[in-house]
């Protein structure tokens, strides 16, 4: 059985296993799985899994998909423009005082902001076409990142966004609506970084998974586990532990 992929919105990992089967990350969710060696993760098609037995992980060079609207600044570096879609800006928000521009099709807005953990973001406007949303977003992208570090998101997990800095950025800014989400983590500390899928889930923020596992609370990249294969039966490494976990 491997991990072939997750879902950060319906939070679940993917696993493929004669078929692909969704395991929820739902808060309580007990997860027992050990894991083994990694390599590709392959395809994914539908419910039907395309293995791959190349080491790379979490996939091959073949099985690497390069989105190359995420490198646009407005110049489109496709053969032929197609994103014809209303596009939304927005600003994002993630705990304390990280922030970044970005763009997506107005209609997944509110999904796009969940997938990547923001706290909390504004729309600044809605455009044509995703080539003038990226010129927009480049142009802004002069004094704000445009991206911002899974490690960077799990820093702040058990943090609130500082509303002094947030207020000074949006000062500069006109904006149609805004956004604040509770990802309800319930987090005093900041959890260990650790790659484990064994414990009690307490919840997921974007793609970062938190668990619970013998008094530590630990944060994990889901993307970090794609590609290992795993069995039932919970990990038998030994894990870094909290200060708290000795208390």
């Amino acid at each position: 059985m491997q991990i072939v992929g997750y879902d950060p919105v319906d939070p679940a990992l993917l696993l493929s296993d004669d078929g692909v089967r969704r395991q929820s990350l739902a808060p309580g969710t007990d997860l027992d799985f050990a894991l083994a060696d990694r390599h590709c993760a392959g395809v994914l098609d539908g419910e039907t899994h395309l293995a791959c037995d190349a080491e790379s992980a979490p996939y091959c060079q073949d099985h690497t998909y390069t989105w190359v609207c995420a490198r646009c600044t407005g110049d489109c570096l496709k053969d032929e423009m197609d994103c014809y879609d209303d596009h939304a800006i927005y600003l994002a928000a993630f705990a304390p005082a990280t922030f970044k521009v970005g763009v997506t099709k107005e209609y997944r807005l509110e999904t796009r902001l969940r997938e990547q953990g923001a706290d909390r973001a504004v729309h600044l406007r809605t455009v044509e076409n995703g080539r003038i949303a990226r010129e927009i977003e480049a142009g802004i992208a002069e004094s704000m990142s445009d991206r911002v570090r899974v490690p960077t998101k799990a820093e702040g997990l058990h943090r609130s966004v500082d509303d002094a800095a947030w207020a000074d950025l949006l000062d500069g800014f006109d904006y149609e609506a805004e956004f604040s989400f509770d990802y309800g983590l319930d987090l005093t500390d900041r959890p260990v970084a650790e790659t484990i899928a064994t414990g009690t889930v307490r919840g997921t923020q974007g793609r970062l998974l938190v668990l619970d596992n013998a008094g530590t609370t630990y944060a994990v990249d889901l993307r970090q586990l794609v590609g290992y294969d795993v069995r039932e039966g919970g990990t038998d490494r030994d894990l870094q532990s909290s200060l708290g976990a000795f208390g």
